[in-house]
Order: C-alpha cells, then structure tokens, then sequence
C-alpha cells in the first residue's frame, strides 16, 4: 500500500482484545512496508558499519605504502557511502509510508465504528476520548508501527558488525561482540518505571483533552450560565497535571539517553586500551585496530534504535489500548444480520415498553422523563443497551436486518441534531428515496425565514440553495438550526421516521404550522414523535404516554387531557400533584383544559 493508494478499500477487521494485539495486528497487515522497510534498513546500517573496515583498510594501506590497496579501500568506501546515501533515502521513504498509512488504517477503523454505532458511540465512551484516538494516539500508534523495521534492521546490523569482528579480529572482536549485547539490555531494568510515566503521562493529556473538546462543546451554555471561568480554572489545573507528569517521564528517558551514550563511550576506552597493548606487543595491526576502534563508535548509532523502539512502545500502548477500547465497542444489535433484501414495512413495536406506533399514522410519544424519552427514541432507531429486546418492524426485531437496510427503514433525528458546515445543498444531498423535494421538506419545516437569513449573511448567493452554513450552524438561532435539521430529516423520506423534541425551539404560531406540515408531508408514513407540545399532540392520529418506563394510556390528545392526569400533568406543566377536594376538583381540571385547547384555538 502506498501513500497515494489510500484510503484503503478495505481496513480489515482489527483484532481489539488488547493494546499489544492490536499493535500486531496492525504490523501484519503492514508486512509488505516492513519488509520493504527492513531491506533498505539494513542497506543503509550496514554501509555505515562499513565505513570503519575501509578506514582501516585505508589506513594499513598507507602504513604499508600500498597504492593498490589504498585505492581498493577508496573504491570500498564510495560504494559504502553511495549504499548509505540510498539506503538512508528509501528508508526513511519507506518508513513514513508505513507511518502514513498505519495511521490511515486507524482512522478508516475509527470512521466505520463512528459510523456503525452512530450517536451510541459518545455515550458510551467520551467524545474528547475519540478525538485524543483520532489525532494524538493515532501518531503515537503509526510512530510505533514504522519504528519496528529500522530496529530489526539496527539490531540485525550489530550482530553481523559483531559476528564480522570476531572473524576479523577475535581477540578485539570479541571484546566488542560481549560489550554491545551488555550495552543494549542495560537499560531494561529501567523500561518499566519508564513505560509507566509514560502511560501516565498519556492518561492525563487524554484526561485534558477530553474536558477541552467538552468544555468547546458547551462553550456557548457556560457562558450563559456564567460556569466559563469555572471550566477553564479545571483545565488550567489538568493541563499543570499533564506538564509535571511530561516532566517526570522527560527525566526517566533522558537518564536512559544519558546511559546509552555512558556505557558505548566505556566500552569505546576500554577497546582502545586493550587493542594499543595488542598493537604494541604485535599481535594486531594498525589498521586492524583503527578499524574496531570505528566499528565500536559508529555501533552507537544502531544502538540508539533500541531507547526509541522502548519509548515507540511505551507511548504507544497506551495509545493503542484506548484505540482498542473504541474498536472493541459493538452495536447490540448484530451489524450484518440474518435477513437482507428491502427494508420491511409495517407497526412499529417496542417490546420493552409496550409502545405501538401503527403503519402510516402519526403517533406522539409523551414521556415525563427525557432521559427515558431519549433511550426509548435510540431503541426505535435500533440501538438498544445490551439487555434490551430488539424493536419490531413490521413483526421483523430489527437486529436480525443488515445495518443499512435498518437504517433507510428507521430515521431518528436527535433531540440536538448537529449541522456540518458547507451549503445548504450539501446540508440536503443526503441519502433519500426520491419522494420528497427539498423544496417542499423545507416549506413544511417552515425554513422560510431560515433562507432569507442565509442569502442575507452569505455574500454573493443569490440561491439559498448555495448560501454557506457555518460549523455546526453557529451563524444560525436555535430555532433555525432545529428546522433545517428536521427538513433534511423529512428530505430522506425513511419508512419510520423517529423527531425527539423537533420544535422545542420554535415559537408556537411556527410550531403549529410545522406540526400541519409534517403531517401532510407523511401522510401514509409512520412517524414517532416525542413532544409534550399540545400543538403537535392535538394534530397526532395517536397519542402515547410513557409513565415510568412502560405504556400506560393510549389515546388522542383532548380525550387524555380530560381522563389521565400524569398525562396532563406533563403536557399542562403542572409542578404540583395536589389532592383537591370534590369541590375544586372538576374547577382546576376546567381551568387546565382551558388554557390548553385555547392556546391550540389560536395557533390553528
């Protein structure tokens, strides 16, 4: 796989059981870069190391006024720098491509979970904890990945300079051959204090990072609740954490740094020491010792690939055991499923709370408990919590359909559906049968005034097909944002349509217009929608109350206004149960009922 081949056509099923074994997994769908990796490694390693056996050539040449030689020697050392001049070029090359795309890889595995879970994934891991996945752990993770072939070429070059040098030398060479093994394995008894600041370290910048992408998130609340200086003063406080805990992990790797030029330079002395005695008492030559002399410092090099594989992995695992963590998560329902073919039609059932939603009727859902409100709502959308029972679609559980055929069958707009930035027409190029023309989705989501707004304040649009929409849609009122969302909701035309709260942020003229709207829109549709606005329940085919996590009436609005008071109760905002007596009892109930159907009088 090469830069440009990217993205892949297929990342491949990761193996998430742990960190480690997803690092080896990702080395062995890399195979073909790290062999390409480790070739042109070892071309570059082994023409440095060669380099002291032409300067020792070289030098004896001269010491025995040889010309021949010493122009063997020159050949010798151009063809050893013109090996380590393309060897250093194509693995570094080599390298960064399996950097690049390790990394890739990650990222197209990270897509397809966000995809597969959709809004399941940040509740069940935080959305700071998949962006500190998505960018700092991913180039921790690749770091590691293209490490691992320049340390086995750097380790596979030691043992041949060594084998090389007792063949060479044996009396120096194996003076070099037991000091560099001792030189390599000094620094492990510190490896896991290291890995263990280290993995630290990680923890608190993740730990920031997740209440900085919060904290941006809900910038606009915290500063209406006055809680803005509060936020930052925690993150001010996490981001000290992560500045001592980067300083303590600092200090054990420069001591491991300090070590591996200590110990190379010792055994660089004693080397000289023993080979002038061996040079003076004639058993070596000049040459021969300038060159294991040279061997030994220019062995540094390679050597120093070992304290980086050691700090790739130490930051690494932890990087990967979270990555992991997010790849390992599963719907609850099965991805590919049992059934394929089209979506099935028919009643929409929830066995959990007993809630019937019929074929092509509008039913409103209310429910005095969001939280309650919101889970029921994912579970019509076929994410169910891990004990759940799946959700019926037409007498079809919807875990048992492929996970696109479930998802052109049910729709649910969340109660804060987000607004990527671009046109209003890449907004609503969504994936929709055909049926419903955006014009005519955004006049039954009363958008009218939305794209007089947005030709107004995008310069040169004169179609607000083409006026530009913000991040998230921050140019745009609350009330703005949750129209344009639901007419691209309605753009997609699903079997099921499922709307959480879809004008708690409209007024109740524009509300009342939007609920006759969607109406018309769906007429021969089914669509849930979760409200406790009487303007929306007084024009639903069937209205549903949800009491304490089960279905407990079941009727139309003005019928459950009279008759059920936990009803009422929410849709009036009554705040306090009272007892009243026999004779202001049918008053107050008069006095609610009034306000209600007068409020839906005027809107009408």
């Amino acid at each position: 796989m090469q830069i440009h081949d990217l993205p892949y056509p297929d990342p491949g099923v990761p193996d998430a059981r742990s960190g480690p074994r997803f690092l080896w997994w990702l080395f062995r769908n890399q195979l073909g870069g790290q062999l390409k990796s480790l070739a042109w490694g070892l071309v570059h390693f082994v023409s440095v190391s060669a380099l002291p056996f032409c300067v020792g050539v070289a030098v004896q040449a001269v010491v025995d006024r040889s010309g021949s030689r010493l122009a063997l020697a020159g050949g010798l050392l151009a063809l050893a720098c013109a090996g380590n001049a393309i060897g250093d070029t194509f693995l570094h090359r080599t390298a960064i491509t399996n950097w690049i795309t390790a990394a890739a890889r990650v990222q197209q595995l990270l897509a397809r979970k966000a995809s597969s879970l959709g809004s399941g994934l940040t509740r069940r891991v935080s959305a700071g904890e998949v962006v500190a996945v998505s960018t700092g752990d991913i180039e921790k993770i690749g770091w590691f990945v293209e490490a691992v072939s320049r340390f086995t070429a750097a380790a596979l070059t030691i043992v041949i300079v060594c084998v090389g040098l007792v063949v060479y030398q044996p009396a120096l060479g194996v003076v070099v051959a037991v000091g560099l093994p001792v030189l390599a394995v000094a620094v492990l008894p510190l490896l896991p204090r290291a890995t263990r600041r280290a993995d630290f370290q990680r923890e608190k910048a993740g730990r920031a990072t997740e209440l900085a992408s919060d904290t941006v998130a809900g910038l606009r609340v915290l500063r209406g609740i006055g809680g803005e200086e509060l936020f930052l003063d925690r993150y001010r406080s996490a981001s000290q954490e992560v500045r001592h805990a980067a300083v303590r992990s600092a200090r054990m790797w420069s001591l491991i740094s300090a070590i591996q030029v200590l110990l190379p330079g010792l055994l660089l002395i004693a080397v000289v020491w023993y080979g002038v005695g061996l040079a003076r008492e004639g058993r070596i030559t000049i040459g021969e010792l300038v060159t294991t002399y040279s061997s030994v410092m220019i062995l540094t090099y390679p050597l120093r690939h070992f304290e980086e594989i050691a700090m790739a992995y130490s930051f690494s695992r932890p990087s990967a055991r979270r990555a992991a963590r997010v790849l390992s998560l599963e719907r609850a329902t099965s991805e590919e499923g049992s059934l394929a073919g089209d979506a099935p039609s028919g009643d929409l059932y929830d066995p959990v709370t007993g809630l019937l939603a019929p074929s092509g009727r509008l039913t409103a859902v209310v429910c005095g408990d969001p939280d309650v409100a919101g889970q029921l709502a994912e579970r019509l959308g076929g994410h169910p919590s891990e004990e759940a029972t799946s959700v019926l679609l037409g007498g079809v559980p919807l875990d048992e359909l492929p996970l696109s055929v479930a998802r052109t069958a049910v729709l649910v707009q969340d109660k804060d559906p987000v607004l990527l930035s671009g046109t209003l027409r890449e907004l609503l190029d969504v994936p929709a049968s055909g049926d419903v023309d955006p014009r005519g989705a955004l006049d039954a989501a009363q958008c009218g005034d939305v794209l007089a707004a947005l030709v107004q304040g995008s310069l040169g649009a004169e179609d607000p097909m083409d006026a530009r929409i913000t991040e998230r849609g921050r140019s745009l009122s609350g009330g703005q944002r949750q129209r344009l969302a639901l007419a691209r909701s309605l753009i997609t035309d699903p079997e099921v349509l499922v709307l959480d709260e879809p004008t708690s942020a409209v007024d109740s003229h524009t509300e009342a217009r939007i609920a006759d709207g969607v109406r018309a829109l769906r007429s021969g549709r089914t669509t849930v929608v979760f409200t406790s606005s009487p303007l929306l329940l007084d024009r639903a085919d069937r209205v549903v109350l949800v009491h304490e996590g089960e279905v407990v009436a079941v009727g139309v609005h003005r019928e459950l206004v009279h008759k059920e008071p936990r009803y009422r109760a929410v849709v009036t905002r009554e705040t306090e149960p009272t007892e009243p007596t026999d004779d202001t009892e049918d008053t107050q109930d008069d006095h609610a009922l009034s306000g209600v159907l007068e409020e839906i009088e005027e809107t009408a």
